[in-house]
């Protein structure tokens, strides 16, 4: 790309991760060299997070805190945080180290390079999921690991098998497109109905692997019970439903035009 780089947006939503945030930002601004800015999204949570950033933020000017006091939810923190980026690429990622920060620096640079989207991928050649778990005794629950593989080759298959993790949430994008499409949703199943909506509509995305370690610290937010992780697969199946109901539309009004 010619000219001056775009400001990067990274977007980090929050909830109960205090044990997780400085560090996380510390090491975001080390290994990203582009311009950006870092806002953080926090859920009023009950640990203060939002003070800790707070702090962070008088001596940081890259550094920004969104504190939402109603409507909590990971959908929401991140369409809020996108809402008031100023950058032409925004990024948003998990905060517990599951997401590791470098490779968001790889993410940047693709999009940086020409792709529209880069998603980072635990399902390709050299991608791994939750890296060094303790199946038993674990804070992060086996069950969540395995349904969530299990669901990600569902919607692959019943989408558009040629990406592999449509339950990544960690990812670079050119602002329009999240101009063009708003994230829906209330948890995970957004990022399978924004990445498919942007593959209808002919964005060129690139994947990359990565090797996905259990939390570094706090708990879980994704539920450990089989009651909770089948609440979260219904949401999951009713997306499904309705972008296979997109494509439908997209695919009678190609032929009408024909």
């Amino acid at each position: 790309m010619s000219g001056n780089p775009p400001l990067v947006s990274i977007v980090l939503p929050t909830y109960n991760e205090a044990g997780n945030i400085v560090d996380i930002i510390n090491a975001l601004h080390q290994c990203i060299t582009h311009p950006h800015e870092i806002i953080v999204v926090d859920d009023n949570s009950p640990d203060e997070t939002w003070r800790i950033v707070e702090e962070i933020v008088l001596s940081n000017p890259f550094v920004r805190i969104e504190r939402r006091m109603q409507n909590p939810g990971l959908t929401r923190s991140i369409q809020h945080g996108i809402d008031r980026a100023r950058g032409g690429i925004i990024c948003w990622m998990d905060c517990d180290f599951s997401h590791p920060p470098e490779t968001m620096a790889q993410l940047i640079s693709h999009v940086m390079e020409g792709h529209d989207l880069a998603v980072a991928s635990r399902y390709i050649a050299g991608g791994q999921y939750k890296s060094g778990l303790q199946w038993f005794g674990a804070d992060e629950s086996a069950l969540a690991v395995l349904l969530s593989r299990f669901i990600n080759v569902g919607i692959r298959w019943s989408l558009d098998p040629r990406f592999h993790d449509y339950t990544s949430g960690f990812i670079a994008v050119r602002r329009h497109i999240l101009d063009r499409n708003r994230l829906t949703g209330d948890y995970g199943e957004y990022f399978m109905d924004i990445m498919y909506r942007a593959i209808l509509q002919g964005h060129r995305y690139k994947e990359i692997p990565f090797v996905s370690p259990p939390r570094r610290s706090g708990v879980s937010k994704t539920g450990t019970t089989f009651r909770q992780l089948f609440w979260r697969g219904t949401k999951y199946l009713r997306t499904l439903f309705k972008l296979w109901g997109l494509r439908w539309r997209r695919v009678e009004r190609v032929a009408v035009q024909r």
